[in-house]
């Protein structure tokens, strides 16, 4: 049996998208940053964790169980940006990204036969410059309030977008690539 270990309902449906049968597990971890922790150490911490808790909290065979988890960052200038609270930290979030480049991290991790391995896919976009009427807009449309940055790929916000050096599924919330290469790894066929 595969497990996705995410309420995502855009790691659902990435998954989907490549034809894998999976059951969603529900996990509740500390998401809290750790003083001085890079982006990259916090998103794979993230996902990890997320892998160890679905294992640990749930009924996984861990013979022939597979756990899939993962996490996607926004950060700018080496500081994570987090998904906003209120339609004011929203505005203040995409105000931010107006005109520049930022990364976007996904860490995916998989558990299988008791070993956890993890890949880690950075990207860069690149946004155009956004008018403040815009970013009311969208903010206001509720899109953008549970994602990292502020902002879905897949939504509204493409047009925002530039430029992308990297991949079109890490940013959205799920490294496909990488993600198949573990599973491969592991001896799961797609």
């Amino acid at each position: 049996m595969i497990y996705l270990a995410s309420s995502s309902p855009r790691r659902a449906e990435l998954l989907q998208q490549i034809g894998l049968d999976f059951e969603v597990l529900h996990v509740n971890i500390d998401e809290s940053i750790y003083p001085e922790e890079k982006p990259a150490d916090y998103v794979c911490r993230m996902a990890r964790s997320k892998a160890e808790s679905a294992v640990r909290d749930n009924a996984i065979n861990s013979q022939s169980d597979t756990v899939i988890a993962a996490d996607t960052i926004v950060s700018i200038d080496d500081k994570i940006i987090g998904k906003p609270g209120d339609q004011s930290q929203c505005r203040c979030i995409l105000s931010q990204l107006s005109g520049r480049r930022h990364r976007v991290m996904s860490a995916v991790a998989l558990f299988n036969r008791q070993k956890l391995d993890l890949k880690l896919s950075e990207n860069l976009v690149w946004f155009r410059v956004i008018d403040d009427a815009e970013i009311a807009d969208y903010c206001a449309s509720g899109e953008p309030m549970d994602k990292a940055g502020a902002y879905g790929i897949q939504g509204r916000a493409a047009i925002f977008i530039k430029h992308l050096e990297g991949s079109y599924s890490s940013v959205m919330g799920l490294p496909l690539y990488e993600t198949d290469q573990l599973m491969r790894q592991a001896g799961i066929k797609i």
